[in-house]
């Protein structure tokens, strides 16, 4: 057992205070580096049965985490739920968390990240634990993440990496594999480091690179080389994504031009918004309880109480601190959210910070110019409305009521439900079939017995009111959406004249 459960009071009273002179901390804070390898549910991953040990050290990383807390960004629960939900993200990518640390400080150690002295009993840490890997709870600087890895001799990753990685192992369809690997590069080309005499070697021709005369620039170094090939793969990456792009609005044309309402589920990575998707569709998509389990929209057909047809699509989720590259590599997975008429908003409700989650997804949307304030003028002109959002509060099942009854509070409208036991659904229809936009053209129309795929569209993606079936045809007296209300309009005035069809 570590140290800080030991001395539980010890911690809290050491972690508690905020008394500070100015800009100056208490010495003891200052100095502090907590364990937190089993604070509440734990950060611990550590298999129980001894004969896995052998599988999970061939298979699996074994890895320290750290953080740092300035007391600017939160309190220190805050700090902590951060460093579990970095330690979920590393068992989603498969290693083994055996402990975790957190300092407090007013800024990051420029050279190490932790400071000099902190690192080095990081290292004892690692070193005790039998670690292989650390894992910083934030974005590192090249230097900074060179000045740790000196300091404790093993590999150190930071949090935008694991990220990039699990979004690597997780991606499927031939678009996401390649917004994947644009990021990875991304973020891969500036801290490219050189090792040994790799950095100052510098030669012509075949010697260096094997790629023959005329291939790179006399003199030029394996660095520079490796650089400018990325910069090479990434603009071909950026011109494939690009020409994907057709593809994709030709499909939301498409079911624009059926005026077919479209419900798109968005929140928190593993907030159940697959579960909630296979409720509601019977879809079959891929449920794990796992961050980032999800990474390609899947889009179905539903129906809402009153029979009109609707399209819902599961898009990826979001955590704190997304890394850049990932939200412009992503920004065409989550224009599904951008052309959607309502936004159903999953929220994790058992989570130890729910109001955060739901701050975080806020924040991406808007700045993908999707959501709030963020949300273009483009946007709203093309689909004629703003977006909708219900806040769902999912795992009701698992959640405190009296959280429950906070979150309804702050977030007035929203659905409570459990996708697990099914609780709630039917009122999410109902909701769901509420906000959808209505058609608003009434038709009193003769629709000619050889255009059924009229009548049947009228039936799906309008309100039907009244139907005579007549000698000439089906006279139809329905509300529907202007292009529909078109086609009816045309095929009911060759009905009517007699003209030949």
């Amino acid at each position: 057992m570590t140290q800080a459960a030991q001395h539980p009071e010890a911690t809290s009273e050491l972690f508690g205070r905020h008394d500070v002179d100015g800009d100056q901390m208490e010495r003891e804070e200052r100095s502090a580096l907590r364990r937190v390898g089993d604070l509440g549910q734990g950060l611990s991953s550590e298999l129980e049965d001894v004969s896995e040990v052998e599988y999970r050290r061939l298979r699996l990383e074994r890895v320290v985490l750290a953080g740092v807390w300035s007391g600017a960004d939160g309190t220190v629960a805050d700090a902590e739920n951060s460093l579990r939900e970095l330690g979920a993200l590393a068992a989603t990518a498969g290693s083994s968390v055996l402990d975790g640390v957190l300092q407090r400080r007013l800024n990051p150690d420029p050279s190490t990240w932790l400071g000099q002295g902190k690192a080095a009993e990081l290292r004892g840490i690692v070193a005790e634990v039998g670690a292989d890997t650390v894992i910083a709870d934030g974005e590192l600087s090249p230097s900074q993440r060179r000045g740790l890895e000196d300091v404790v001799k093993v590999k150190v990753i930071d949090r935008t990496a694991l990220i990039l990685d699990i979004f690597a192992q997780h991606a499927k369809s031939k678009e996401g594999k390649a917004q994947v690997e644009l990021a990875q590069l991304e973020y891969l080309l500036p801290r490219l480091r050189g090792w040994g005499e790799s950095m100052s070697r510098q030669a012509g021709g075949r010697v260096a690179g094997g790629e023959g005369i005329g291939s790179r620039g006399p003199g030029e170094t394996k660095i520079e080389l490796d650089r400018r090939r990325i910069r090479t793969r990434m603009a071909k990456l950026r011109r494939e994504i690009k020409a994907m792009k057709p593809a994709r609005e030709t499909r939301r044309a498409s079911r624009r031009r059926g005026r077919v309402p479209s419900v798109a589920i968005a929140g928190y990575t593993n907030a159940g918004k697959s579960s909630l998707l296979n409720r509601l569709t019977g879809a079959g998509v891929l449920v794990e309880d796992a961050l980032f389990a999800t990474l390609d929209p899947t889009i179905r057909r539903a129906q809402t109480p009153d029979g009109r047809d609707m399209t819902l699509a599961d898009t990826v989720g979001f955590v704190r601190r997304l890394p850049t590259q990932l939200v412009e590599a992503f920004r065409s997975t989550l224009e599904e959210v951008g052309d959607a008429d309502v936004l159903v908003h999953v929220v994790d409700a058992s989570d130890p910070d729910p109001e955060g989650q739901i701050a975080a997804v806020r924040t991406v949307l808007g700045e993908l110019g999707l959501w709030g304030s963020g949300r273009t003028a483009e946007v709203t002109a093309a689909l004629g409305h703003d977006l909708v959002e219900l806040v769902v509060l999912n795992k009701a099942d698992a959640a405190d009521p009296e959280v429950l009854t906070r979150l309804q509070r702050r977030e007035p409208g929203s659905v409570v439900v459990s996708a697990r036991t099914g609780a709630g659904i039917e009122e999410l229809r109902e909701r769901v079939g509420e906000l959808l936009p209505r058609p608003d053209v009434r038709v009193d129309v003769l629709v000619p017995y050889e255009r059924g795929d009229l009548l049947s569209r009228a039936h799906t993606a309008g309100e039907v009111d009244a139907v005579e079936h007549t000698a000439e045809g089906t006279r139809l007296h329905a509300r529907v959406g202007p292009d529909l209300a078109a086609e009816l309009e045309a095929a009911s005035a060759v009905a009517e004249t007699g003209a030949p069809r």
